[in-house]
């Protein structure tokens, strides 16, 4: 039990029970549900999932939500606090649990299946967040993300200030802005000539630190190409790295979609909801033919409305995110990488940036940027091309140190060899 006086290691020592679930209903009107442990259906979460679908919010969007907010609610539970008594106590202690507790790691179905129901959880090790040495990435460590502790404390305080506004929740939400700026509203005194600054800080939400984006360097690229099994793999991965689509953008597309007469591929895009044609290489669409005729023989669904990515084992199966992040983690495990599904994008995002008879407007109407900025970080040096430019450096700085100076002019070379034993 945990109170206002509950020190770190009564935190560490803390685990959240396994009870509640966020149950996917398979229908568009409520595509979520929260559950309690007695398996009812939460209903302030139903209400905000209501007014998240009424913005406009995506269904994967829901479901982001819904973790965070299945998290927060189990940690209520096991603390006996209904949530709409929640106080600033609770919200302090679960900012500090997230900070330091262990990530649940989740048994694969066929180890279940393998192993009996009583499978042990391997415990998350806590070397995970040292560099590939192929990549130079950090893998996912034990602990929880600073961008997921930022997200969790977003989505909650959006939950609690939703329910104070329709009066169905507490008075004072458990989940402040910063003391510094909750007395005067978000960029009160704007200067037109400069961006906006992030003023709506909340006073449990970890620092972020920013990460530089991450592109596959081409003999890097042409590996991991090399290492799929099947054309509608090769077809995926031509077609992020040559279109610069996001993940889920790609993977929603329909057959019609996909006009190799023009070299576009359709998308439609995670903001604005918008259908966009995005040009594609020529060799995208020579694996998309031979995937497409794969599709043929076995007698996959064909049709301009029927999806243009399908599962390659039966029962046939649109593909989904999943199953395509799982896919590409095949082929790291071959090379012993860590690439992900974005760093197709980001690789997408520094080729056509770094083309010079390519404006940088181009650019961002493909990658769908709302502001020029976002595409401007792409135009700066890629932190391969930073590392060997400064080693580089280096290298001509000890040939320096090495190499005496020339004599001045007027000086003979023959009497300065002599004078210095022949060193000149």
């Amino acid at each position: 039990m945990l109170d206002s006086t509950g020190s770190a290691r009564d935190l560490a020592c803390f685990e959240l029970p396994e009870v509640g679930c966020l149950y996917e209903t398979g229908n568009r009107w409520e595509p979520y549900q929260l559950l309690d442990p007695q398996e009812a259906v939460v209903e302030p979460v139903q209400l905000y999932f209501a007014d998240l679908q009424g913005a406009s919010k995506s269904a994967t969007t829901i479901r982001s939500y819904g973790m965070d907010l299945l998290r927060w609610f189990r940690f209520l539970w096991a603390e006996s606090v209904p949530w709409n008594e929640a106080t600033r106590t609770e919200a302090r202690d679960f900012a500090r649990w997230m900070a330091i507790a262990n990530k649940p790691v989740r048994v694969h179905w066929r180890i279940k299946l393998k192993d009996g129901p009583v499978a042990t959880v391997p415990k998350p090790s806590a070397g995970s967040r040292t560099p590939n040495p192929i990549t130079g990435k950090s893998g996912p460590g034990p602990k929880y993300a600073e961008s997921t502790r930022a997200h969790s404390e977003t989505v909650l305080r959006a939950f609690y200030d939703f329910h104070i506004e329709e009066c169905t929740g507490p008075i004072i939400n458990p989940f402040p802005l910063d003391r510094s700026r909750r007395s005067r509203r978000a960029n009160a005194h704007h200067n037109p000539m400069e961006p906006f600054r992030q003023e709506r800080q909340g006073r449990y939400r970890p620092r972020v630190p920013k990460r530089m984006p991450r592109r596959i360097p081409d003999e890097l690229f042409n590996a991991l190409f090399a290492a799929l099994k099947y054309n509608r793999d090769r077809a995926l991965l031509a077609t992020w790295v040559s279109t610069g689509a996001r993940a889920e953008e790609l993977l929603t597309s329909n057959q019609q979609n996909a006009d190799p007469g023009q070299q576009l591929v359709t998308v439609i895009r995670k903001g604005t909801r918008e259908s966009q044609p995005l040009p594609a290489s020529p060799d995208t669409f020579v694996w998309l033919r031979l995937y497409q005729e794969e599709l043929r023989q076995v007698g996959i669904p064909q049709g301009r409305h029927q999806p243009l990515w399908w599962t390659l084992r039966r029962p046939w199966r649109p593909l989904n995110y999943h199953a395509a992040r799982a896919m590409l983690n095949r082929a790291n495990d071959l090379l012993g990488s860590n690439w992900t599904l974005h760093d197709l994008r980001h690789t997408a995002s520094f080729r056509m940036a770094g083309d010079r008879r390519l404006p940088l407007t181009h650019v961002q109407w493909v990658l769908g940027h709302a502001h020029l900025s976002t595409t401007e970080i792409y135009l700066a040096a890629g932190l391969e091309d930073v590392i060997d430019g400064i080693l580089a450096h280096h290298a001509r700085r000890a040939q320096l140190a090495e190499r005496p100076p020339s004599p001045a002019p007027g000086y003979s070379s023959d009497s300065l060899n002599v004078l210095f034993g022949g060193r000149l």
